[in-house]
This record gives C-alpha cells, sequence and structure tokens, in this order.
C-alpha cells in the first residue's frame, strides 16, 4: 500500500508512527508511576480516616498521636515524613533541603514498621540515594537503612536519617534538624536531646505511640501537658477511627482483651493496672469553648481550700434542662485567705456573679474549713465569710457516692453528657486526665483539689434529669452533638 504514497506522505505516516509510540510509552510511564505512587492515593477515595487528616493539618510543633494497635497511628507519621522531606507537605510550609530523623526503638522495629512505611510511601523516583547499615541499596527494605536522600520540590535534595533508641543517647548529639519522628515511646534522655537538635532550626516533633508503659514522662510532658506548653497537641486515635477495619474483627479481638490492655491497645489511652477514676471523661465531648451565659444560668461557686496545696474554686453554671457547666476557675497554691478572696471576686465581677443583698457571694467548701486549730482564732469558713464570701462547708464528701454521680453526670444513658467543662478550667481539665483508683476502694490522693470540690457540688444537686419532654434548647443541642460525633 505503501508503493501508492509519495515519498514525502511516507515520511509523514512514519514519523506520525513514532510519535504515537512515544505517547504510548509516555502514557504507560505515567500509568507505572501512579501505580507506584501510593502518597497520591493517601486517604482520597470513599473511606477518609479524619483523624489522620487532622494530625496533618495541626499547625502546632509537638504533635502527637496515642493510638492503638492497627489503629492507623504509624501510616500518618510515615506520610508526614514524606511529605516534609519532598516538599510536597499539603497543609504546611515547605523547606528546601530538609534533614530529619526517624527515631524506633530498635534497628529491627526500624526495618519491618518505620522504615518500611517509609519506603511503602516514597515514589521510587523521588529517591536520590540510600545509605545502608547493613543489605543492599538495591532493595533497602531487606537491610537497615541509614539516610534516605529524597529530591526535594525546590529542586535540592532532603536527608531521612533513621535512628534507634538502642543505639544511646550519644548518637543522638550534634545535628540540626527540621522534623524528628518517633515511632513508639522513647526514652526520655532521646526525647530532650531530639528536642535540642529542633532548636536552631525551627524544627517539629511528632511521635506516634501506643501507651503501653504506663505513667511515663510523656503522659506528664503531653497527656498533662504539666509545662502548658502551647506547642503541644495530642489526638487518641482507636480501632473504630480506622475505615479499613471490620466491625466483626474488631468485637472478636475487644472480647479477648481485660480492661487495662483494651484502653491502652484499643483506644490508645494511658493506664494504670488500677485504672482511670473517669474513663468516661472525653476532652472531646465535655470540653467546650466559652460562651456568653445567661444570668438566670448561675448557680454555685465551690471551693476545696489550701495554702501548700493548691486553692480550687470553680463557678457552675445550670441551664434549662439540668445541664451543669463549669465556667470559670481559679486554682493556685502557696497564698492566703486575703489573696483567694480578692481574686474570687475579681472573677465574679468578670462574670457579672450573682451577690446577695450586701453584696456577699455564697460559695461550697470542704467541711474541713469549718474546723478551727489551736494556733487559729478563726475557721477558714470564717475568713472568708470575712471577707465577703458566705461559705457553707455542709457539704456531702462520700467519696464512692460522689464518684457515681460524677459518672452520671459524665455519660447518660443517651450517650450526651449533663456536664460541660469551659477549656479555660485547664486545671480541672487536666485533673480529670490524672485520677487513678489507688489500691484499695478509693482514688490516689494527689492532684484531686479540683476534682473534691466537683463532687461538693455535684452532690448538692440531683441525679441528671431523666429523659422527658425536651426543650427547644436540648433539642438543639443533641443535633450539634450528632452532627459533631459524625463529624
Amino acid at each position: 500500500m505503501l508503493a501508492h504514497i509519495a515519498p514525502r506522505e511516507r515520511i509523514y505516516f512514519s514519523e506520525m508512527d513514532e510519535i504515537i509510540e512515544k505517547i504510548r510509552a509516555i502514557e504507560a510511564e505515567q500509568a507505572r508511576r501512579k501505580e507506584q505512587d501510593r502518597l497520591a492515593k493517601y486517604n482520597t477515595g470513599e473511606k477518609v480516616h479524619q483523624k489522620q487528616l487532622a494530625f496533618h493539618k495541626c499547625e502546632k510543633r509537638n504533635r502527637w498521636v496515642f493510638g492503638g494497635n492497627r489503629s492507623g497511628k504509624t501510616e500518618c507519621g510515615a506520610v508526614e515524613a514524606v511529605w516534609l522531606a519532598t516538599g510536597t507537605h499539603p497543609y504546611r510550609k515547605n523547606r528546601p533541603n530538609v534533614f530529619g530523623w526517624v527515631v524506633s526503638l530498635s534497628m529491627q522495629v526500624q526495618r519491618d514498621v518505620a522504615q518500611k512505611k517509609v519506603l511503602h510511601y516514597l515514589r521510587p523516583d523521588r529517591i536520590a540515594d540510600i545509605v545502608m547499615l547493613s543489605g543492599r541499596k538495591d532493595s533497602p527494605e531487606h537491610g537497615i537503612v541509614d539516610q534516605i536522600v529524597v529530591k526535594n520540590a525546590f529542586g535540592g535534595t532532603s536527608v531521612i536519617g533513621f535512628k534507634s533508641c538502642d543505639q544511646g543517647r550519644e548518637k543522638f548529639q550534634g545535628s540540626s534538624l527540621d522534623f524528628v519522628w518517633f515511632d513508639e515511646e522513647p526514652p526520655r534522655e532521646i526525647y530532650e536531646e531530639c528536642r535540642m537538635r529542633l532548636l536552631d532550626r525551627e524544627g517539629e516533633m511528632f511521635g506516634t505511640m501506643t501507651p503501653l508503659k504506663g505513667l511515663t514522662f510523656l503522659y506528664e510532658e503531653i497527656y498533662l501537658n504539666r509545662g502548658r506548653d502551647p506547642e503541644v497537641w495530642y489526638e487518641f486515635m482507636e480501632w473504630a477511627d480506622n475505615p479499613f477495619l471490620s466491625e466483626k474483627e474488631i468485637s472478636h479481638l475487644a472480647a479477648t482483651m481485660d480492661e487495662t490492655t483494651l484502653q491502652a491497645r484499643r483506644y490508645g489511652r494511658f493506664c494504670t493496672r488500677e485504672g482511670l477514676v473517669y474513663p468516661e471523661f472525653d476532652e472531646s465531648v465535655h470540653v467546650i469553648p466559652p460562651f456568653p451565659i445567661p444570668p438566670s444560668w448561675q448557680d454555685m461557686i465551690s471551693i476545696d481550700p489550701g495554702l501548700k496545696n493548691p486553692l480550687s474554686a470553680h463557678w457552675y453554671c445550670v441551664d434549662y434542662d439540668g445541664n451543669v457547666y463549669v465556667v470559670a476557675e481559679h486554682y493556685l497554691a502557696g497564698e492566703g485567705v486575703d489573696y483567694h478572696a480578692e481574686v474570687i471576686h475579681a472573677i465574679s465581677e468578670r462574670l457579672g456573679w450573682k451577690r446577695d443583698g450586701k453584696g456577699r457571694l455564697e460559695a461550697l467548701i470542704d467541711s474541713a474549713a469549718g474546723q478551727r486549730t489551736l494556733a487559729a482564732k478563726c475557721s477558714v469558713t470564717e475568713l472568708f465569710y470575712e471577707r465577703g464570701i458566705l461559705a457553707n462547708p455542709n457539704v456531702d464528701k462520700d467519696v464512692f457516692a460522689g464518684i457515681q454521680r460524677v459518672k452520671s453526670y459524665l455519660n447518660t444513658k443517651n450517650g450526651l453528657p449533663c456536664l460541660y467543662i469551659f477549656n479555660c478550667c485547664t486545671n480541672m481539665i487536666r485533673e480529670f486526665k490524672g485520677y487513678f483508683w489507688g489500691s484499695g476502694e478509693s482514688p490516689v490522693k494527689r492532684d484531686d483539689h479540683a476534682m473534691d470540690e466537683l463532687r461538693y457540688y455535684l452532690m448538692s444537686r440531683p441525679h441528671p434529669p431523666k429523659e422527658t419532654e425536651m426543650s427547644d434548647v436540648r433539642r438543639d443541642k443533641e443535633r450539634r452533638m450528632r452532627l459533631k460525633t459524625r463529624r
């Protein structure tokens, strides 16, 4: 057929064939790369892991995921490291020439978990070089990687270095870093050494872990955030948050575990064998942003006095459906009644809190405050009275009954709480998270001052109301709670 086509046309058709073949080759290469680009498929499609996205979108510089096994925590740590190294993070300001570390508990764990995940999400054409500690660089997944040199979107290269805690603290000295990812909980000295490595480059730290070691330093440093570091953020991630786990498998595995193991391995929660007094407390549900409180909701101030220990005072409001709101707090140690009374009056003035006809405030207070000592002419209750605070010491101090009353307000039969705490009440929130049972039938007597005066107050109130005809406010509240849960 080509014999009847002019030479010029033959050249044209031949060139067209070559162009078509090149296009086909390009399309095949694009398809191959797309198949290998697992990062592009991460959290796209019908199933999306919302808590992984919350972690990636958070702008804090010290972020932690406390997750159960198979909850998806390691996945988001690996993706975060790859995004930062390649300069392609969709939610953060990207940098050129990034240097970061991935820290595992041991080299074997590094190879089997964190290293494997990083290589899974790092497209091969993005890898400029690999330095191995053992094994071959053309098959890095079977060896121990020292460093991966990665092509950065800004044109240069970044480095992802791998470290293991069993190398000792000395191996973590010297470098300046842009990020550190801890896969599982490190020893304290390595955590602190890594923080120093981030200082001059204003780098960030993130961790993904299952808290199986109990109440370690990270419980204090991150979960309780005793230092009140504004850059600290954490999220709990459990099996039900992972959309790729089946409900049948979740139910089967949960049935084989005791409560303490379940709290750690499913929910990622810090536990002791004695357990939390209030496992019902959920910061994402019970802690809310402040909003203007109607004056008719104002109810009572409750005080747990202290001198060497902190004095804890909170302001309690009740809406028309019987829901309790903790709207303000005063929490401080080492000051006398004069100082505390002055602050309580100042906070009450700011809130526009109700007073009696003589301008006095009403409060509940620990019954021990009504007792006089040999060294004092007046009781603490009388001292507050002289300063315009009518502190009533006739409170119910039955610890067990009080705890049951608090539990009933934390979780009602319809799954919605009757107790909400404004997020400015940071000490009460911290005490809720760290309130544990002792070896007997009572909680540990440590950091329980807000917990005590919360009990005094709730014991002065009835049990949460039973579900009857709902008001418009309650109905709107339930609608908003259901919407929040779905999100």
